[in-house]
C-alpha cells in the first residue's frame, strides 16, 4: 500500500489521494521506510518522488539527503519554476542558486527538498495565490515525513513569493525558519512580489539576504530593509547582506549572476546554514 501524500492545489489541478511510483527501469526501484517506491540516480542520496494529478499530470520533487541530515531546506527556485527533473534523477535546467547548490547544503547537514512545477507549468503569477500556499505547506509535511528535525522554508527571486506565501499560511510549529534570497519585491511581468503573499501573517523567524551587487530590476537589494519591516508578526527578522559575484547569464535576474550568487555559493550557503543553525 502506497504511503498517503495529499495536495490540494485546486488552482492548478486536484491531487489523486496516493504517492504512485516513479517510472523508472527496475534496478533504479528502492523501497523507502515508510513503504513508498521511489527511483534513485546514480548518487543514492537523491531520490525522485512523483505526484499523481488528475488528468494524467504530475508534479515531481528531487529530495537529496545524506544519512545524517539534522534538519530539511525545502527550495523554491525562481524563473517559472520549471526545473526539468527527469526520472532517474537527472535535471535539465540545474544552473538555479537552490538546484546547483544541493550539494553544498547536504555539506551542512541539510537535507534539500527540489519541487518541479505541476506538469511543466510555468509559476509566474500563482506562487502568491492560497492554492499554492497549500501546495507549499504539503511539500513541508512531506519534507517532516523523510527526515527528522527541523524543516526551513528557502525561496529565490520569483520563489521567495511562494515561500512568502507558505510561510504565512503555515500551521503553528511545522517550519522553523524562512528565508528568503534576492527576492523579488518589485513587480514586473509575473504580477506579483513577496509583499502580494501576507507578509504580514508570517510568525516564525525570518532571514532575508541581499546581494549588494544584484542588478535585477525586480530585485534590488536595497529594498531588503523593506522586506524585513514588512514582516510584522515575526519577533526574529535578521536581513543578511553579501557582496561579489561574476556574471555568465545574458540578463541581470539570470541565475548565473550576482542575483544567483554566482560564484559567491559557498559564502552565502555557510551565512545561511549559520543562521539556520541557530534556530534548529
Amino acid at each position: 500500500m502506497w504511503a498517503c501524500l495529499k495536495i490540494n492545489v485546486t488552482l492548478l489541478l486536484p491531487i489523486a489521494a496516493t504517492l504512485l511510483p516513479v517510472m523508472a527501469s527496475a534496478q533504479n526501484i528502492r523501497q523507502h521506510g515508510n513503504g513508498e517506491a521511489i527511483a534513485t540516480s546514480a548518487d543514492a542520496a537523491e531520490r525522485v518522488f512523483d505526484l499523481p494529478l488528475q488528468g494524467a499530470a504530475s508534479q515531481r520533487i528531487l529530495f537529496a539527503a545524506s544519512p545524517h541530515a539534522r534538519g530539511t531546506i525545502v527550495m523554491l527556485p525562481g524563473g517559472a519554476g520549471d526545473v526539468g527533473v527527469e526520472r532517474d534523477g537527472d535535471i535539465r535546467h540545474d544552473d538555479n542558486f537552490v538546484v546547483r547548490t544541493r550539494a553544498l547544503w547536504e555539506r551542512h547537514g541539510y537535507a534539500v527538498l527540489i519541487p518541479d512545477t505541476i506538469d511543466r507549468a510555468n509559476l509566474r503569477g500563482v506562487r502568491s495565490t492560497p492554492a499554492y500556499a497549500r501546495l507549499v505547506n504539503d511539500l513541508v509535511d512531506f519534507a517532516h515525513r523523510q527526515v527528522s528535525g527541523p524543516v526551513f522554508l528557502l525561496g529565490t527571486s520569483q520563489g521567495s513569493i511562494a515561500a512568502m506565501n507558505g510561510a504565512a499560511h503555515t500551521s503553528t510549529g511545522s517550519i522553523a525558519g524562512l528565508v528568503l534570497t534576492e527576492s523579488v519585491s518589485v513587480m514586473g511581468g509575473s504580477g506579483e512580489t513577496v509583499f502580494s503573499a501576507d507578509p504580514q501573517l508570517v510568525r516564525i523567524p525570518a532571514l532575508i539576504v541581499a546581494n549588494r551587487d544584484d542588478r535585477c530590476n525586480v530585485a534590488p537589494p536595497q529594498d531588503a530593509p523593506r522586506i524585513a519591516a514588512s514582516l510584522t508578526a515575526s519577533r526574529d527578522v535578521r536581513v543578511l547582506m553579501v557582496s561579489g559575484g561574476t556574471t555568465r547569464s545574458a540578463k541581470d535576474c539570470g541565475s548565473l549572476t550576482p542575483h544567483g550568487y554566482f560564484g559567491i555559493e559557498e559564502q552565502v550557503v555557510s551565512g545561511i546554514s549559520r543562521w539556520m543553525d541557530s534556530h534548529s
